[in-house]
């Protein structure tokens, strides 16, 4: 999906869009949670605990990823049993992702591209492969990290003032990580931008693989063991990364072909997977069979309870964008969208979001107001929703990114969710 940029004043420039979600109550998110707060020691049994170290300090961007890099390689307790002596260490590298969204971005990519160098400039003692299905075959070592947003408590809510890096390398042979490493970056220098890929994609929703991905990174230590969403799933991620690549140099059709083999293999049922054959045949000029590639994006959505299909809007208004390079497969997504939630038993809830630039009551309105358009138009594809969905507008109270750049790397903060209620 191309982006639309357009001039906001002091601002800048921002890119209106809308996604819309369905969610169950009670469905787990990808948004971090705060972990539960041990009970306090009584007062015949006093707690022996340490409180908890520090967190490291906010640095400046490169001299964050050096730190986190360089944490993550010193202390890194790599497997003795079965090396040869001055043996090498295999090592992939899954790339790195937003802890959020999971999506990869420019940020993303350069930071893999520098963690790369520095083991080889570095680090003798690793042996850099390609991220393939054949090398994961081979159960080498696994580099990951997440590149999270937070703001000045290093939470995942409100202005997001700085970036976590999270660093893992996990060892394929024993199921566990070797070594982590963490920093917080300045925002200044990091470009947010999502790749190719993701910036197209017509649509969001949770996914074990990049669940598992995240909960691998997230929250972990040396030497716990590494997610089973994400162990299980890995032989297919690196066929998924293998097609993004395609995709993002614009070889739609091998990136046609990678999504398929990702598909048939038997962890291959992954939301991006599905999102893949739907970019690769709308680029090629396949319009039926992307049209059926969208309904197995509906489809995986409501399975999994939460989908969100991006829509540009207009500046402040609750009309689409009139480009038809953009704007051009919108009655194909409402349509197959309300074909496929016409035939869920319970009632929707249609809550809008937005970005938190601007004045936060002006949010709230617009957001409803597109809540409202999108239920309008779902109501006409199906009119038996008409009395199965209320409409409500959160303004930017819950953003996913929080940067507030009002451009392609926060569009998932301009959303309209669906929740399941009960009638």
């Amino acid at each position: 999906m191309t982006t639309i940029f357009h001039k906001t004043g002091a601002a800048g420039f921002c890119i209106t869009s809308l996604c819309v979600a369905l969610l169950a109550t009670g469905c787990d998110s990808l948004r971090e949670k705060p972990a539960t707060p041990a009970a306090p020691a009584t007062s015949s049994q006093p707690s022996s605990s340490t409180p908890p170290a520090a967190p490291p300090p906010t640095q400046a961007y490169d001299k964050a990823v050096l730190s986190a890099a360089t944490a993550l390689f010193k202390n890194a307790k790599l497997p003795a049993e079965g090396m040869p002596a001055q043996a090498k260490y295999a090592v992939v590298i899954d790339p790195l992702i937003d802890g959020m969204t999971g999506a990869q971005s420019v940020a993303t990519q350069a930071m893999g591209v520098r963690l790369a160098n520095m083991m080889r400039e570095q680090y003798p003692q690793f042996d850099v492969k390609a991220f393939s299905a054949a090398n994961v075959a081979k159960s080498p070592l696994v580099l990951i990290g997440t590149f999270t947003g937070v703001n000045a408590e290093r939470k995942t809510a409100g202005p997001r003032e700085a970036y976590r890096i999270c660093l893992a390398l996990a060892d394929l042979r024993s199921g566990k990580l070797v070594s982590k490493g963490l920093a917080f970056a300045l925002p200044d220098g990091v470009d947010p931008t999502p790749l190719a890929f993701f910036r197209d994609a017509p649509a969001w929703s949770e996914d074990p693989a990049t669940e598992g991905y995240i909960k691998t990174c997230q929250g972990t230590k040396a030497g716990d063991p590494i997610n089973p969403l994400y162990l299980d799933r890995i032989i297919a991620a690196a066929l998924v990364a293998e097609a993004i690549d395609a995709y993002d140099a614009g070889r739609y059709q091998d990136a046609l072909e990678l999504y398929g083999n990702a598909l048939s293999t038997p962890a291959g049922n992954q939301f991006r997977v599905h999102n893949g054959i739907y970019l690769a045949h709308w680029k090629l000029g396949h319009r039926q069979q992307a049209a059926a590639a969208f309904g197995k994006i509906v489809d995986y959505g409501l399975e999994h309870r939460r989908l969100a299909v991006k829509f540009l809007f207009r500046p402040g208004s609750t009309a689409f964008v009139t480009d038809p390079k953009l704007s051009g497969p919108y009655p194909v997504w409402l349509k197959t969208i309300a074909q496929r939630t016409s035939g869920v038993g319970s009632c929707l809830e249609v809550t809008g979001h937005t970005s938190p630039t601007g004045p936060e009551p002006l949010n709230e309105r617009l957001s409803l107001l597109r809540a409202e358009f999108v239920k309008a138009r779902l109501e006409g594809a199906a009119p038996k929703l008409a009395k199965r969905m209320i409409a409500n507008g959160v303004g930017s109270r819950q953003t996913m990114v929080g940067t507030g750049r009002d451009d392609a790397s926060d569009a998932l903060d301009r959303r309209v969710e669906f929740k399941v209620i009960g009638c």
